[in-house]
């Protein structure tokens, strides 16, 4: 962007932790390493999110094996895996960004919308965001906290410090470990763009049937453009205009 006097650059990293090739074992997804840093250094501004590809089932998962420490598993509880590979990216930032040259950003969780009794008790068996063309009512979203809170307790319990955030507090449980791990970063200060509580109203901001599958898929996770990601960017950029002291 010459005309602004700056660059811009996209770094294709969905765990942020290492996705490395093993002769034996094939891909391996290794939480506890990132040797994929160098290219995030020299920057005024790093914004880092993770989470979707987490989630991924069946053939649609990235790895092989789960490595953490001398241990590899073929699968585990993605929440735990998740905090466990933020921990490594928070130690990484801590250890290699200097704060007086960069600034840091975390994007939180953006939601799905594939149960539609999270926001209609009464809605049919299977529906989704599929059809839906008004954002949920009121400034709380319906669904609550999901099931999985209940196994996510112990991971969560030594994370009893919370972060201070930009935007309105979510309740998904997967949001707490983001805030966790980033309240207990020591040396660089992070600001979580907390983009959850928002977006989880915006039922009706998915391409659903209309995503690059068609009518042979239901996209409810990621999101149509122009749409509700401009929201985000419209929150950073107040953000950094008003230099942190913005009360959105």
């Amino acid at each position: 962007m010459q005309d602004y006097n700056i660059s811009l650059m996209l770094s294709r990293n969905a765990f942020l932790v290492d996705l490395v090739i093993d002769k034996k074992r094939g891909r391996v997804l290794k939480l506890d390493s990132i040797r994929n840093g160098n290219s995030w250094k020299g920057y005024d501004m790093l914004i880092f999110n993770t989470w979707h590809w987490w989630l991924h089932k069946g053939n649609q998962i990235s790895w092989d094996y789960i490595q953490q420490g001398g241990k590899y598993y073929k699968d585990m509880d993605r929440l735990i895996a998740f905090g466990w590979g933020l921990k490594t990216w928070s130690k990484w930032v801590d250890s290699n960004i200097n704060p007086s040259k960069t600034l840091v950003f975390f994007q939180g969780i953006s939601p799905t919308h594939y149960n539609g009794s999270e926001w209609n008790n009464n809605a049919s068996k299977g529906a989704t965001c599929n059809g839906e063309s008004q954002p949920v009512s009121g400034e709380v979203y319906p669904g609550g906290v999901p099931a999985a809170v209940a196994v996510v307790k112990g991971v969560l319990s030594n994370m009893t410090r919370v972060a201070v955030v930009k935007g309105v507090l979510s309740n998904m449980t997967r949001v707490a470990v983001v805030k966790g791990v980033l309240s207990n970063m020591t040396r660089v200060a992070v600001g979580l763009l907390d983009v959850t509580s928002l977006s989880e109203l915006r039922k009706d901001g998915h391409p659903s049937v209309y995503g690059i599958d068609g009518q042979k898929g239901n996209d409810c996770s990621h999101w149509c453009l122009a749409g509700v990601p401009d929201t985000w960017n419209y929150l950073l950029y107040a953000i950094l205009v008003t230099n942190g002291k913005s009360n959105i």
